[in-house]
């Protein structure tokens, strides 16, 4: 009989290089496989497993949903769309009053992005050096980020680079053809890079003088990953709320499920058909976000978050090798003294999961919002081990 490997590479067109597992379940921070190994995930599946494997409040919210409707388009009304768009909007910066729902992160940053074209009547968006946005024509033709915007070839004109960090970069670029500057507050991908404070503010009054929407792409910080509901409006950011946020990732804990937040001065230049989605809001997914943001809520994960971070960061500090931990709350890249692939490669050896960056010497961590610090001593114990070996 062929093995779950053999199977899936003989019948799925090859996208990512897979690590050597076959899950088959999970529960809270650790995944099963199916030859009965017990991984802890410090990955989260891209960032995915927001509230852990499994928690049983999702859960419980999707088989209840599923055995009523699994789904209806926004041609009609829903109470799970309406209660998922209430809690979602409650849970914000105040100024973001409406959402969009579609399927993905990068179709969310298509929707933030063709908004700003239809409330501005411009074209150009300027995006960032290290920058990724997905994968879908318009957002990643907004990444400037390795190799990925050389896959998107032919890219959709009208994309400006800027370099992260540096207003003088932006401000060389905003004239009356600008219609957003769009931006991952921390770059995940990038090696978890963030900016100084002053630079949000500083592109706030930027966008402001020139009549620019300023987009945040969520996609990964979103929804309880840096300890706030958002970086929207943290202190991280200098408070910085921005015109648009866009969402996906852990917003469903699982369930595919995108969003666009956005504020009265956007939403009042969207009308009927401007935008559409066939899957978007459907009920299942809606009753994922509402769960999702519920057990988040009701479980303190967000003060969770911040006393982790801490305990991490003290634990780190045990390891000579790690030169620096960049990011915030429970999206950090721990930089080495020297490439992270061998560490990366060992620690799955040894049944964690952590993920790589586009920067060699960084290891991405993105795990459930649930770890403990007995998580965090495991893994630094495993990780101290093989530093010094």
């Amino acid at each position: 009989m062929k093995s779950v490997v053999e199977i899936e590479d003989q019948f799925q067109l090859a996208t990512y290089k897979k690590m050597p597992i076959a899950a088959e379940r999970g529960e809270g921070v650790w995944i099963y496989t199916t030859d009965g190994d017990k991984y802890l995930d410090l990955y989260g599946g891209h960032a995915v497993a927001g509230t852990g494997h499994c928690h049983p409040h999702v859960v419980q919210a999707i088989r209840e949903q599923s055995e009523k409707l699994l789904f209806y388009s926004n041609l009609v009304y829903s109470d799970a769309r309406a209660g998922a768009a209430e809690r979602l909007v409650s849970v914000a910066p105040t100024a973001l009053t409406k959402a969009f729902f579609c399927n993905s992160g990068t179709e969310a940053n298509e929707n933030g992005m063709r908004m700003a074209r239809m409330a501005t009547g411009r074209e150009n968006v300027i995006t960032f050096s290290g920058g990724f946005h997905g994968r879908t024509a318009d957002a990643i033709s907004a990444t400037f980020l390795g190799k990925y915007r050389e896959i998107g070839k032919p890219n959709v004109p009208g994309h400006l680079e800027a370099t992260f960090g540096d207003i003088e970069s932006v401000r060389a670029l905003v004239d009356d053809n600008v219609a957003a500057i769009m931006l991952e507050p921390i770059q995940s991908m990038a090696g978890v890079r963030m900016a100084q404070p002053a630079f949000y503010r500083e592109l706030r009054e930027l966008c402001d003088e020139h009549g620019v929407v300023l987009i945040y792409d969520e996609v990964q910080t979103g929804v309880g990953r840096t300890g706030e509901w958002f970086f929207a409006g943290s202190a991280a950011g200098d408070g910085v709320v921005p015109d648009v946020v866009t969402l996906a990732k852990a917003l469903g804990s699982g369930v595919p499920v995108g969003a666009c937040l956005v504020t009265e001065a956007i939403s009042s230049h969207i009308k009927e058909n401007d935008l559409g989605t066939t899957f978007g809001g459907g009920m299942l997914a809606m009753a994922a976000v509402t769960a999702t943001l519920e057990a988040i809520q009701n479980d303190r994960m967000l003060a969770n978050v911040k006393l982790v971070e801490a305990h991490l960061r003290e634990r780190l500090r045990e390891i000579e090798q790690v030169v620096a931990v960049r990011g915030l709350g429970l999206l950090l890249g721990i930089e080495f003294n020297d490439k992270a692939a061998p560490v990366h490669k060992a620690l799955l050896e040894q049944k964690i999961i952590t993920g790589t960056s586009s920067d060699a010497n960084v290891l991405r961590l993105l795990p459930p919002l649930c770890l403990s610090a007995e998580h965090v001593d495991l893994f630094v114990a495993q990780l101290e081990k093989i530093c010094t070996s």
